[in-house]
């Protein structure tokens, strides 16, 4: 492939316009909202805080927030009622260790596991794309860091939510990123939360097959979603995602062909 032409889009990716969000006012999610609404997709919430997710995205007309509880299949399917979907993005999860956030049943097993495997049961089966958020170490859960981390199974129910996507005949993306940086932002508004930028960690690097350690900015994962959904290199395709310090930042006037030679060049590597 030419890495200086952009692939064209196919006619699947091009008729993306409604996105369903999960995980929403989360870290990842409320910056991921920010970016699709900057890009005029209208987007679909499901959430647990009404008043957190209207605080955050005030009475944008791109956005239909509706109440629903992920844990519980029928809950998603009564918010879903009647709602059209092209593409889904998961940015579900909790605390690795316990913490205030495990109350009422929040914990990994319920969240990371469960609420994605119910989220994944009621998609309709001409989705265009399920992008999953996940993380490094998924597969590496008996090596050290992962292992400390992986105390309470985090890692485990992650790597479960992965395969039970993948055999689910769905078209999809996992997005792995390393430890979270940068926000989050939830005492923002949504228009501080489009002009988020990411801090000393610029430099982004994408592989393939867990073998990358490191940190990951929250606007750097935010920005791998939006931008997998417009290329084909992506579908049924999982990718690392880290940062490192340096001067690389994303162009605005080519994001596409940028994250495109990432994603790319992850594959490319992945295959030697």
């Amino acid at each position: 492939m030419n890495k200086n032409t952009i692939e064209q889009l196919t006619p699947e990716s091009s008729k993306i316009t409604t996105i369903l969000v999960l995980g929403a006012t989360g870290g990842v999610g409320q910056i991921l909202v920010a970016k699709l609404i900057a890009q005029n997709y209208q987007i679909i919430a499901i959430v647990r805080n009404m008043e957190k997710a209207q605080k955050l995205f005030g009475d944008s007309p791109n956005i239909r927030i509706f109440s629903g509880d992920i844990r519980q299949q029928k809950s998603l399917e009564k918010s879903l009622e009647n709602q059209q979907i092209d593409a889904t993005i998961s940015c579900l999860g909790t605390t690795a260790f316990p913490s205030t956030r495990w109350w009422g049943g929040n914990n990994p097993e319920n969240i990371d596991y469960l609420g994605n495997q119910n989220l994944i049961n009621i998609m309709p089966p001409n989705l265009k794309r399920f992008i999953l958020v996940s993380s490094v170490g998924v597969e590496r859960s008996e090596e050290f860091p992962y292992k400390i981390l992986n105390l309470f199974g985090v890692l485990d129910y992650k790597f479960k939510a992965e395969n039970i996507l993948k055999s689910s005949g769905l078209p999809y993306t996992i997005i792995r990123p390393g430890r979270l940086t940068d926000g989050p932002y939830t005492s923002y508004d949504l228009n501080t939360l489009i002009k988020a930028t990411s801090g000393n960690y610029q430099k982004i690097i994408v592989g393939q097959g867990d073998k990358l350690l490191g940190e990951t900015s929250r606007i750097i994962v935010a920005e791998a979603c939006v931008e997998a959904l417009k290329l084909d290199c992506t579908i049924n395709q999982t990718f690392e995602i880290i940062n490192q310090i340096g001067k690389y930042e994303i162009p605005d006037h080519n994001k596409l062909l940028f994250w495109q030679t990432l994603f790319t060049t992850a594959q490319e590597n992945n295959s030697l």
